[in-house]
């Protein structure tokens, strides 16, 4: 992902110095064909990068199963408990299966800016035996191991928004919404923001017009504009959140909404969920950076502290707005501060982690609280306002927090062999980076949420995405599984 750029390209920088007479000279990857350069990659992979990645997948799927499903399914009533819980399981499973179809292929290939192409369908040249990039030259892991990794991004990422839309929403219909999603909406924004050739091969693709500004390089549309995303500020939560607001919008508001008392049926389960997604996010965040060193370990830090900050602060607020501070508002706050540190995890410094924490609770409470009465919107377990307003907090406060004046791990460039700091703390130009991150907000909210529209009209008007009202009333639990969470 892009956000191991600028840490592992800085951490590179700073053995060379150290070590200068131990360092071996680096291997000109691109100047290889074949068989060599393959075996020049195998020679360059660490076993405990592997290790760390696959430990990381698993931690991101922990994520999903079960923590996303306990922490949704204590939200919502007893009646619709299995409905959340099979929901997730069942787009984990959905999301598994056409990543490795199809999904890899369209998100990590070259093809387009916009989208990959479809030279590793079914998996095609995807072995033991072949690499993946990461973001310091003359290091490589195992591809299957990012695969594996980023497979666990496309699984949670449609998880994530039914949230919006729980208690009222057809089973089938919602599945098959998860694959045109995934298909048309996912893959090509993780395709825009994170895809590019690797430290060792991008800069032969560079071209350049004659007053040297780049023109095209073998990179996604995003990520050669430049935009900063470490873990998913923009490709997770941003394209989750909006989908769920528009998902929501489209559906209508459930029965009796505003009216009727629909308090969380186990706030006990909302908490050891949260608990799960909080552990799982060390993997999320620190593993994006596909190496074990020390900036995996910055982005660690980070966002033990920004989710501590977030959690405090919601608190806090609740104590001055309610009197007295909810579970239900610590867990908010906890993911919320962990959404905001997800996209500059690894490009801050802990202090600048702990202020981003601190300010985007505030900023979600408002919008979970203010803006949902003010609009009358029924997201049912507020994506939108954790996950869409968390993530853009976060996106922009990337370009201010990477800074190397305020102890950010500034920006690579990676045009060159070997890649060098693109800036220092004196000329990195905050405005600049301001503008780029703003504009992948923007296409990421426009994408996903014409997008999600579109795709969500068809299926409405041929299957019909809203369950009925005896279902509704009933719950989904029998109405769509014939089944109960609880037999007591």
């Amino acid at each position: 992902m892009i956000g191991g750029v600028v840490g592992a390209g800085v951490m590179l920088g700073a053995a060379s110095t150290a070590f200068a007479q131990a360092a071996p000279a680096l291997v000109d990857v691109v100047k290889l064909t074949g068989d060599k350069q393959i075996a020049a990659q195998a020679a360059l992979v660490n076993k405990g990068d592997t290790t760390w990645m696959l430990v990381s997948s698993v931690l991101v799927l922990m994520m999903s199963i079960p923590g996303l499903a306990l922490f949704y399914g204590g939200l919502v009533r007893t009646k619709n408990m299995l409905s959340v819980l099979m929901q997730v399981f069942m787009i984990v499973s959905i999301a598994g299966l056409l990543w490795a179809t199809y999904g890899y292929s369209l998100a990590f290939t070259g093809g387009s800016p916009f989208i990959g192409g479809f030279g590793k369908m079914f998996m095609a040249g995807v072995t033991s035996g072949t690499y993946a990039a990461t973001f310091s030259n003359n290091v490589y892991i195992p591809e299957l191991s990012y695969f594996v990794f980023q497979m666990t991004f496309a699984m949670i990422t449609p998880a994530l928004f039914i949230g919006s839309f729980a208690e009222r929403i057809k089973f089938t219909p919602l599945m098959l919404f998860v694959v045109l999603w995934s298909t048309f909406v996912y893959y090509p924004i993780a395709h825009m923001v994170w895809y590019w050739a690797g430290p060792d091969l991008l800069y032969p693709s560079v071209v350049k017009d004659a007053a040297g500004s780049i023109v095209s390089q073998d990179a996604g549309y995003l990520w050669g504009k430049g935009a900063l995303d470490f873990a998913g500020g923009t490709v997770v939560h941003i394209n989750a959140g909006i989908a769920g607001l528009v998902g929501c919008l489209m559906l209508g508001k459930r029965l009796g909404y505003g009216k009727e008392a629909t308090p969380p049926h186990s706030l006990t389960m909302t908490m050891i969920g949260a608990s799960l997604l909080w552990v799982g996010w060390f993997g999320f965040n620190a593993g994006s950076n596909l190496e074990s060193n020390g900036v995996a370990a910055v982005a660690f830090v980070n966002t033990m502290l920004a989710t501590c900050a977030a959690a405090v602060s919601w608190a806090v607020i609740e104590q001055i707005v309610h009197k007295k501070p909810s579970m239900l508002g610590a867990a908010s706050g906890a993911v919320a501060g962990l959404v905001a540190i997800t996209p500059a995890s690894g490009y801050g410094a802990p202090m600048t982690s702990i202020v981003l924490g601190l300010v985007v609770s505030p900023l979600c409470f408002f919008f979970v609280s203010t803006v949902k009465n003010k609009f009358k919107y029924d997201d049912t377990l507020d994506v939108f306002g954790v996950h869409c307003i968390g993530g853009i907090t976060g996106a922009i406060a990337t370009a201010i927090v990477a800074a190397p004046a305020l102890g950010g791990q500034g920006v690579i460039d990676y045009t060159v062999f070997p890649s060098v700091p693109a800036f220092t703390a004196e000329t990195y130009n905050t405005v600049a980076q301001l503008q780029i991150q703003i504009e992948a907000v923007l296409l990421t909210l426009v994408w996903s949420g014409l997008g999600t529209a579109i795709i969500w009209f068809v299926l409405d008007k041929t299957l019909g995405m809203r369950i009925s009202e005896e279902g509704e009333r009933e719950g989904l639990d029998i109405a769509d599984h014939g089944e109960r969470a609880y037999n007591y």
